[in-house]
């Protein structure tokens, strides 16, 4: 499976949304950046689905812009308008060529899913490879309006409990991805996570 962050070349504040290449063409999260449309036909001419993680505004704003452009299905947990498909703790579904079990993640978001397979993870911002923060395993901010630091700790512990082993490949909704052991990532991430302390100490 090809996996390309369309909003790589990003100029603004955006996610990384994630076109996963195979037998279904998916964009994981649609991200805030304009021409993303462009960006997704320079790899594929048709686009199945997209599969948001969360809807905060980095990753959903030009969402209607993909959906009118390929006619895409939506597959979301909370509700939509153009939802096409509710996912939900457990649920199955196909990204690119693998089946992936949907998450569900919250703390920083509360409609916040990852996506496990076999080889990969779409970690969304429940967890990151790296940020600002910290440079090996991180976590999503939860010290705004609606967010829980106890719901974040419990979502990630959720996550590991249903990681397989030998996942690999590590595409998070900020910073790089990542390719070697996601599970030590994901639990360094906890570790930092537990300790409740501030994640930017300064802000």
């Amino acid at each position: 499976m090809q996996v390309h962050n369309v909003t790589a070349d990003a100029e603004t504040f955006t996610c990384n949304a994630y076109l996963a290449v195979g037998d279904r063409n998916v964009l994981v999260d649609a991200g805030s950046m304009s021409g993303v449309v462009d960006a997704i036909r320079e790899h594929v001419a048709d686009l199945d689905a997209v599969v948001l993680t969360h809807q905060h505004g980095d990753h959903v704003a030009e969402l209607d812009a993909v959906l009118d452009a390929f006619g895409a299905d939506l597959l979301c947990y909370d509700d939509h308008p153009r939802r096409t498909r509710e996912l939900d703790h457990g649920d199955s579904v196909q990204i690119g060529d693998e089946e992936f079990e949907a998450v569900y993640s919250p703390g920083h978001a509360d409609d916040h899913l990852a996506f496990v397979s076999n080889s990969t993870v779409f970690s969304g911002d429940v967890v990151v490879y790296n940020d600002g923060a910290f440079d090996d395993g991180s976590f999503g901010r939860t010290d705004m309006a609606g967010q829980s630091r106890d719901r974040e700790i419990e979502s990630i512990r959720t996550i590991l409990d249903r990681l397989p082993e030998g996942v690999e490949h590590m595409y998070a909704g900020h910073g790089d991805e990542f390719h070697g052991d996601a599970r030590e990532v994901i639990e360094r991430a906890l570790e930092r996570a537990e300790r409740r302390e501030p994640k930017y100490p300064d802000e």
